[in-house]
């Protein structure tokens, strides 16, 4: 009898340290183990060459900057707004954004490059732009504020999120409990997209889309508006 006695506490002490190191396990956030998706895409995007990058994303040939009014009217936006444009590059979408949010809405600008910010700052005081905060974001966060956003804009920049699950993470947390994930990025479709985007973007618009449901949103809105990229707006699920 005393036997099984220490048998039976033996086991159950066993039982009780797995237990404790399952919980430790669980209570270690996914994000903490994430690698680089597609190390190196952001390269030159950290220090750019400023009369460049203009010259490469504000050509009227690149679909989003010749449609960028019917991009910015989908986005459906109203007066007193906050909105958070990430990877706003040259800014020319933020300062469309801040014209629509009016001077009572706030627009982020989030890039990874100070230089960029400076430029968008700059031209924003030169057109006498007030509702536009620049903010310093990093690979792995927006830094943007708890709750600060109602939308949160991405246009080619998902694809650049190195660590898409820490990036989401931060995005969810940035956005307001009704807020809105509005999604523009590159088809890629073997065979049909381009060499160089099918090379240089890492997945197509299913996975993406997989990877924003499991990070807690859920897609309300596909909308046709460009040929060659698509247009997805989500909300906090």
């Amino acid at each position: 009898m005393k036997d099984m006695k220490k048998t039976v506490r033996f086991w159950t002490r066993c039982a009780f340290v797995l237990g404790t190191v399952c919980l430790a396990a669980i209570a270690i956030p996914a994000t903490a183990q994430e690698e680089s998706v597609n190390p190196g895409i952001n390269n030159t995007y950290e220090d750019p060459d400023l009369k460049n990058m203009i010259s490469v994303l504000e050509r009227e040939e690149r679909a989003i900057f010749k449609y960028r009014h019917a991009i910015v009217a989908a986005l459906d936006l109203e007066q007193e707004l906050d909105v958070a444009d990430v990877g706003s590059g040259t800014g020319f979408f933020t300062r469309m954004i801040a014209n629509e949010v009016g001077p009572n809405g706030k627009v982020y600008a989030v890039d990874i490059a100070q230089k960029s910010l400076d430029y968008v700052g700059n031209v924003a005081k030169e057109e006498g732009i007030t509702n536009i905060t620049t903010v310093l974001g990093e690979h792995k966060t927006t830094r943007l504020p708890d709750a600060s956003v109602d939308v949160i804009f991405l246009c080619d920049t998902y694809h650049h999120f190195e660590y898409p699950v820490h990036m989401m993470e931060s995005i969810k947390k940035a956005l307001r409990k009704d807020g809105r994930l509005i999604v523009v990025d590159f088809e890629r479709v073997k065979g049909v997209t381009p060499d160089f985007f099918y090379e240089h973007v890492r997945a197509g618009k299913g996975t993406f889309t997989d990877e924003i449901r499991d990070s807690g949103f859920e897609l309300v809105k596909d909308v046709p508006l460009l040929k060659d990229q698509y247009y997805l707006v989500f909300k906090k699920r």
